[in-house]
């Protein structure tokens, strides 16, 4: 059967930096002979901070982009962008958009101690979507809520298994631990950068919860349902886009690609 052309665009994954690159290698794994595009826009991380104002344009701009390199369908792989702005794009847009949703539904079901940590960005807190979530899954638990502030930074800059990282982790998560928390929700895709660090800090004390595979099976499962699975007998292409230090970004690209893949440098 001849793939129609939407069929043969590619999947486009973006970010405000490196961090939807644990995203990425999930949607990868699960859909091997899927085209991606990743876009990251580390000139202008951290988007945790700014205005919903803010975070509506540069997001827009980096879908505009994708769009105009015919992808099918689009990932959020920022927890900060989805909860600022899935909700405009969805109504704006006729491409399927996938986003992050906070992973409290798993944590309620694993923790013991019904004691649980979230680590996010404080627009992700702020958004309808956590607080949705939140009042639908977090019913008789306590949940510590920790903004990441500076995790992000370090991310972008290669940093995350420095010792400013270790303070900062410490500073975060040992509270968490000494009130009980045995789960900890990583709200924001630079975090999972992070993993090894928090294994260090927190010991086997916290189990730390990843909502990347989630977020790769929802892709394939809307791909599916729309008929957008690309035909397996065709070589994927993986290009990746940064609007920040290219040396940097190539580095984080390597680790999440194994084969060729295309990065090109462009303006913020």
């Amino acid at each position: 059967m001849q793939e129609t052309p939407i069929q043969q665009g590619p999947i486009g994954i973006f970010d405000s930096g490196v961090g939807g690159l644990s995203v990425f290698k999930e949607v990868r794994k699960l859909l091997p002979f899927e085209s991606i595009l990743y876009f990251a826009d580390s000139g202008n991380c951290p988007y945790g901070s700014k205005t919903q104002e803010e975070v509506l344009f540069l997001a827009r701009k980096n879908i505009e982009f994708l769009l105009a390199k015919n992808c099918k369908l689009i990932v959020i792989a920022c927890n900060t962008i989805t909860a600022v702005a899935i909700d405009h794009f969805r109504s704006e847009y006729r491409i399927p958009f996938i986003g992050m949703e906070p992973a409290l539904k798993p944590a309620a079901l694993q923790t013991r101690t019904k004691k649980i940590g979230v680590l996010a960005t404080e627009n992700t807190f702020n958004g309808r979507l956590f607080k949705q979530t939140f009042e639908k899954h977090a019913g008789g638990l306590d949940v510590f809520i920790q903004p990441g502030y500076g995790l992000v930074e370090l991310v972008e800059q290669g940093e995350q298994n420095s010792e400013k990282a270790r303070q900062l982790l410490e500073r975060y998560l040992i509270p968490m631990v000494e009130k009980g928390a045995d789960t900890l929700v990583l709200g924001c895709t630079h975090y999972p950068f992070l993993k090894d660090m928090i294994r260090q800090v927190a010991g086997n004390r916290l189990a730390v919860i990843d909502p990347s595979d989630a977020v790769a099976a929802q892709t394939k499962r809307i791909l599916m349902e729309n008929d957008l699975i690309s035909d397996s007998c065709r070589r994927p292409r993986l290009h990746f886009f940064t609007t920040g230090e290219k040396t940097m970004a190539e580095r984080f690209f390597a680790l999440a690609v194994e084969g060729p893949f295309q990065i090109e440098q462009i303006g913020p």
